[in-house]
C-alpha cells in the first residue's frame, strides 16, 4: 500500500524518523513479495492446475484456453506481477497433481469440502454456487425443492447435485452432463433435475430454453455451495496473497465483470 500524504519536514529528528519509517515499510513490502514467491513453483509464473474442457470455466474455443477461471487465474497473476502459466490435465489426476507440486493452484470449479480441507488450503470463494431446479413447462407438481420426495430427477452420478436430490428423497437416473439432463426433463422421461444455478445461465446464454422452467432455489433450502482456489498446505503465504488479490478484484469489480461475461449473471456474490 502507498501512502500519498505529504508531510512537512519539521526538523532534522523528524526527518530521520520518517526516513527510518520508510526504509522499514519498504523493507516489509519486499520481504512480503518474496516471501509468497519463494513458494512458486516456477520464478514470476502462476502455474495453474485447471482441465481446459470444462465450458464456461475453463475450455478452447479457436484452439485458445479460455473462460472464466482462466480470466481470473489471468487477473490474479496480473496483479502479483506474474504470469500465468496453465497445465491442463484430467480431473482424474487433477487434485492428485497439486499433491505432487505439478502447479500453484488449481482452479476447477471445486467446492470446499471438509474432506478436502484435511489435505488442502483453499482461498476465499469466487464462486457461490446456489442450486437450480429445471422442471419441464406445464409440471406443476414440483415447484420447490421439498416437492422432489419421489420424483424422477435426472443427476450426475457421484455429484453434489445427485447427494441433494437423495437426501430430499428423490429417484436419481444417471446423466452424463446438463445438456442431456435437459434433454431427458424435455422428452418426459424424468421429471426434472437438481444442478447448479450457473449450468442454467451459462446453457441460456446460447441456448433456448423453450419448453423448460427454471425454479430459483432459496438458500433457506439448501446452503450455497463454496467454489475456491486450491493450495497446498505448506503454500500458506502464496494462499495469503491470493486471497488479498481476490479481495481486490471483488472490490474493483472485476468479479462481477468476468461472472457477466460468461455467465450472463453474477454467481460471485455471497
Amino acid at each position: 500500500m502507498q501512502f500519498g500524504k505529504n508531510i512537512k519536514r519539521i526538523g532534522l529528528a523528524l526527518g530521520v524518523v520518517a526516513a527510518g519509517v520508510l526504509l522499514t515499510a519498504c523493507s516489509s513490502n519486499s520481504s512480503s513479495k518474496k516471501g509468497y514467491q519463494s513458494e512458486l513453483k516456477q520464478s514470476k509464473q502462476l502455474t495453474v492446475g485447471l482441465e481446459g474442457t470444462y465450458a464456461p470455466y475453463s475450455y478452447r474455443k479457436d484452439g485458445k484456453l479460455t473462460g472464466f477461471e482462466v480470466d481470473l487465474s489471468k487477473a490474479v497473476a496480473k496483479k502479483m506481477h506474474l504470469k500465468a502459466n496453465f497445465v491442463p490435465t484430467k480431473w482424474d489426476s487433477l487434485i492428485a497433481g497439486l499433491g505432487s507440486n505439478k502447479y500453484d493452484v488449481v482452479l476447477n470449479n471445486i467446492a470446499e469440502t471438509p474432506e478436502r480441507k484435511k489435505s488442502y488450503l483453499f482461498s476465499t470463494p469466487y464462486i457461490y454456487s446456489r442450486y437450480a431446479l429445471i422442471t419441464k413447462a406445464g409440471n406443476q407438481s414440483i415447484k420447490t425443492l421439498k416437492d422432489v420426495k419421489g420424483k424422477k430427477l435426472a443427476e450426475g452420478t457421484g455429484t453434489n447435485n445427485e447427494t441433494q436430490a437423495k437426501k430430499l428423497g428423490a429417484k436419481t437416473v444417471p446423466s452424463g452432463d446438463f445438456t442431456t439432463s435437459l434433454a431427458l426433463i424435455r422428452q418426459g422421461r424424468v421429471d426434472g433435475a437438481i444442478n447448479a444455478r450457473e449450468a442454467w445461465f451459462a446453457y441460456a446464454k446460447s441456448n433456448s430454453t423453450k419448453g423448460l422452467v427454471y425454479h430459483k432455489v432459496a438458500d433457506s433450502q439448501a446452503e450455497p455451495v463454496k467454489i475456491s482456489a486450491m493450495f497446498n498446505q505448506k503454500d500458506t503465504k502464496l494462499k495469503t496473497k491470493f486471497n488479498q488479490v481476490l479481495q481486490q478484484l471483488r472490490k474493483d469489480g472485476t468479479l462481477t465483470k468476468l461472472s457477466k461475461k460468461y455467465f450472463g449473471e453474477d454467481i460471485t456474490q455471497k
